[in-house]
This record gives C-alpha cells, structure tokens and sequence, in this order.
C-alpha cells in the first residue's frame, strides 16, 4: 500500500488550525492509501503513524517503524501559512522527487502574498481593492489615508494566517494596526474598503473539468472576519450564498479565471467582496482550511459530495 504523507503544523499562528485540517483529510481519504501525518515546527519534524511518533527522516523523505522503513510515496501539505502554504515544503518534496497533490512552488509562493497576487491578476482585469505596500512603517501615514480614504484593511502580505489584520477606521488606529500586522509579516499591504457582501468560492479539478463548489456567504459578527470570526464561532457561514443567480455564476466564473491563470491544483478557495453585484477579489487560498468547522467541507455538504469522494476526484485529476 502506497503512503500519503500529510504536511501539516508550521511555523504560522494557525498551528492547531493545521493539525485539525490535516487530522479531517486523514480521517476521510481514501484507503486505497495510508496516511502519516508529518508535523513541521521549527524545532523538528515528527510523524504520527498508526497512533504511534516516529522521528521524520529529512534526507530519505519517509520515517522508521519498529517494523520498517516507510518512504512518502505522495505529499499533501497542509500547513496554512509558512513554510506549505508559500511553498518551500512543495520544493522540498520536488528536490527528493516526491509528487504532491498542491499547487507548485511558483503558484503557492505567489498567491501567499497578498499583495503580488491581486496585482498580478489585475492585469487580467480581476477588480481588486485599491492598495499601498509597505515594508516599513511610514513617517508620513497621512497621505495614505488621502490616496485611500477610511476604513482602510491592514494586512500582512506574507502571512497565511488571519492573525495580524486590523480594519482602521481613524487616523490614530493606523500605526498601532501597522505595528500589529508587521509582527506576523515582513511585508504589509493596505487596502481601501470594499463595502458589499462577502463570499468564498471552493475551486478544484476533476479529471474531466474544472468545477465549482456552491458559493458560501460569510456574515461576520465582529469588524471582518477575522480569527475570532473564522474559527470561534463570530461569524455567519451561509451556504449556499444567498446572492442573486447571476452573481453567483460571475463569481463563480471569476474563480475558475483565477485557477487557471495561476494554474492551480487540488482545492483553492478564492475570497471576494460583491460590490454592486460585481465580485472584487480580497485573496487566494491554496491551503483552505479543512476542519470538520471549515467552509470548504460545508462546501461539500451542500454539494452532496462526500470529503472521501472530492479527494477520490482530486487523485484522479492528477493520475494518482
């Protein structure tokens, strides 16, 4: 039997997050596999195996039982942020000739910037927000506000987790939300405000087409839909979004553009706000989150999908 090596944990605030999307992959692939879950933090990489740890060996890319020596036969990485959502795991499993079922190097590392991604799909004219990139903090925050307006959003660029990201609506808020979001990033973004109604679409291939999951609306009880909102029960997940037919299909359409444009794999889920009923892209999500909580198998629910059979479909569309 072949083995699944599952990525997951990493160095990013959503550790836990990852363990638990990981935890429901593996409790639902399909047993034509066995899993090992592969946990990366920065200190080491350990394998949970049959309930049982085993030290990951990193130059052989596989572990050693008590029985024998298990080898990755395929790689699915689950890290939501660094080092698996902006693709260094993905490298590392190209330099040991490991397939994986992700989205490469070139296309995860540049749909986890925030910033350069939005900016480079505009010019295949996806709307996007209006935005100013910082690397340091301004002396002078008072014309970004001019360029922008308020409430602005203040995001780290480079960081995969929904820690870090303030909605500023005065002047005094800016620089404490800068200081904030540059904690979890080296680079951060501000983006004027979208007002309209938000919703995710789920985007993946089969072996025959390219296919949508049933739009979900996210209704946030705080500011945005932030931490709290996303994983502490602050928010409304309405699926499917309750938005007219013909919005559905254009952000619907707008999403599998995106796919391919960044020629994707597996699951993405892609972020927007419809303002006046024409979708405007906030972000691409290579690595959705996965939990028995996450929108994407809410996604399924409604699309009378079992998780066992999308990922049935996920290893047929790549040959596995």
């Amino acid at each position: 039997m072949k083995t699944l090596g599952i990525y997951c944990g990493g160095y990013s605030s959503e550790f836990e997050i990852s363990l638990k999307s990981a935890k429901t992959i593996q409790n639902n692939f399909p047993e034509r596999y066995q899993t090992a879950l592969i946990i990366v933090s920065e200190l080491k990489w350990t394998v949970l195996f049959h309930d049982k740890e085993y030290a990951f060996n990193w130059e052989r890319n596989g572990f050693q039982t008590e029985r024998e020596y298990v080898r990755i036969d395929l790689g699915l990485v689950y890290i939501h942020g660094n080092p698996g959502e902006n693709g260094k795991v993905q490298a590392y499993l190209e330099l040991k000739n490991t397939p994986y079922l992700n989205s490469n190097v070139l296309a995860s590392s540049l749909s986890f910037d925030k910033w350069f991604c939005n900016q480079f799909l505009s010019n295949f004219e996806v709307p996007i927000a209006k935005s100013i990139l910082l690397h340091e903090i301004p002396k002078n925050e008072t014309s970004i506000l001019e360029a922008l307006g308020l409430p602005v959003f203040v995001k780290p660029c480079d960081s995969g987790s929904s820690y870090g990201i303030s909605k500023v609506k005065t002047e005094k808020e800016l620089i404490p939300a800068l200081e904030k979001a540059f904690e979890e990033g080296d680079s951060v973004v501000i983006e004027s405000f979208l007002k309209g109604t938000e919703v995710t679409c789920g985007v993946y291939r089969t072996a025959n087409s390219l296919e949508s999951l049933p739009l979900t609306e996210i209704v946030s009880e705080n500011e945005f839909f932030d931490f709290e909102a996303k994983y502490l029960g602050k928010s409304q997940e309405i699926t499917p979004a309750r938005i007219l037919e013909e919005e559905a299909k254009l952000t619907s359409e707008l999403a599998k553009k995106i796919y391919r444009i960044l020629q994707l794999k597996s699951i993405a889920r892609i972020d927007f706000i419809l303002v006046e009923g024409i979708p405007h892209l906030i972000e691409v999500n290579t690595t959705p989150g996965f939990s028995e909580a996450s929108i994407v198998p809410k996604m399924l629910a409604c699309a009378n999908k079992s998780i066992t059979e999308f990922w049935e479909e996920i290893l047929e569309s790549q040959g596995f």
